[in-house]
């Protein structure tokens, strides 16, 4: 019986089995996830006070469309042999797909690194949640003016004192003016102080120091600075991007028997663009790899990967959200429209559970063509305004 393997059980994971799901029918073909854990975590959520709310067990969507569920983590990928080692043991393969996903790039050489807090996995977030649980106040340092930066400081200064570092002389650089001055302007609301053009040079018990030498109080110093894709990517390419992604074709195709997906596919998104390391993406590509990889199996045409509109929606805390549309990210909404936007998209990122009519309808449709202001307080989108959700 052929099979396909996908490493992965994120976003591009669960979509890339119910891609290839969807293709097989009642052919002869088995389906095989490799990830660790038992739950998808929905890492655009993990900013918010419960993050143990921001999970959907595999087995939810996996068991109704016939995908089996290794719960392990990959070793070694060995193209050659076409096996992936897991636990100890091999496991064949006739196509692979990798949506292994990226990882925070901890810092190198700080002193007291070890006191770092994040939010980039559900282990971390309830960290932090469980370390500030309780205190009447906190005083809190975020390193990284970025998009996971700024959702975690605008929600923490519900809480207490946050403080946002970033080496940069502007918070959120890598967006662009198009949303900064509805960022600051948030900021202002929160309170949220900012030291620019600086970085933590050392975590004590309690403080946290900054490159002149200012000694300022920490009750924890979170790190958000640099996500990398999975180290995984390297024994199938070496030609990576900056990111550690593998470049790939139109049908998402890095070698002739693996696929890529997700955090670690450099896909074009156009002549411009690489698709984002982020979940709207991340679903998309998984669908069309799963697909494919099931496809080139069965003699089925394969799926051209054809993104949807870019957008970004952030997370501003109780000063609400910025969405925006296209990549000179022109603003949308913000404040409490923004906010009633991002509440619709964290209600769309989770995926269909226990039915596998709806879980394979929805890996059918690529983008979710649905106006990105469905709610009756705001304004419909013409219908070439309408964007993907995912």
């Amino acid at each position: 019986m052929a099979h396909v393997v996908i490493i992965g059980g994120g976003f591009a994971g669960v979509w890339s089995a119910a891609g290839a799901a969807l293709v097989r029918g009642d052919a002869d073909l088995r389906i095989t996830l490799i990830a660790p854990n038992e739950h998808l975590v929905l890492r655009p959520r993990l900013y918010e006070a419960e993050p143990d709310l921001a999970k959907v067990e595999l087995s939810r969507v996996l068991e109704p469309i016939g995908v089996e569920h290794l719960r392990a983590s990959v070793s070694t990928i060995d193209t050659g042999r076409r096996v992936v080692v897991a636990a100890g043991r091999e496991i064949a393969y006739d196509r692979l797909v990798l949506a292994a996903g990226s990882k925070l790039v901890p810092p190198r050489g700080l002193p007291g690194a070890e006191r770092l807090f994040d939010i980039d996995t559900l282990d971390g977030a309830r960290r932090l949640t469980d370390h500030l649980r309780g205190r009447a106040e906190h005083s809190v340092v975020v390193v990284g003016a970025g998009f996971v930066g700024l959702e975690a400081a605008t929600e923490l200064a519900a809480r207490g004192r946050v403080l946002l570092v970033d080496r940069s002389e502007v918070v959120a650089e890598q967006l662009g003016p198009g949303p900064r001055a509805a960022i600051e302007s948030a900021l202002d609301e929160l309170g949220v102080e900012r030291r620019l053009g600086t970085t933590v040079t050392e975590v004590g018990d309690g403080y946290a120091v900054l490159r002149d030498g200012t000694r300022v109080p920490a009750d924890a110093v979170v790190w958000s600075v640099g996500i990398r894709a999975s180290e995984l990517t390297g024994q199938i390419s070496k030609e990576l991007d900056h990111l550690g992604r593998i470049p790939v074709d139109r049908h998402l195709r890095a070698l002739p028997e693996v696929f890529v997906a997700g955090d670690t596919a450099a896909a074009a998104f156009d002549s411009e663009h690489t698709v984002m390391q982020a979940c709207q993406h991340a679903t998309p590509l998984g669908r069309v790899a799963g697909y494919n990889a099931a496809a080139d199996l069965l003699d089925v045409p394969l799926r051209d990967f054809t993104p949807g509109p870019y957008v970004t929606c952030l997370h501003l805390g109780s000063a609400g959200a910025v969405f925006t549309r296209g990549w000179d990210r022109t603003v949308m909404a913000s404040g409490a429209e923004g906010a009633s936007v991002k509440k619709w998209i964290n209600e769309q990122i989770h995926p269909p559970v226990d039915d596998a009519s709806e879980i394979l309808a929805a890996a059918d449709h690529v983008h979710l063509d649905i106006p990105f202001f469905p709610l009756p307080e705001l304004p419909d989108l013409p219908d070439e305004e309408a964007v993907s959700a995912v």
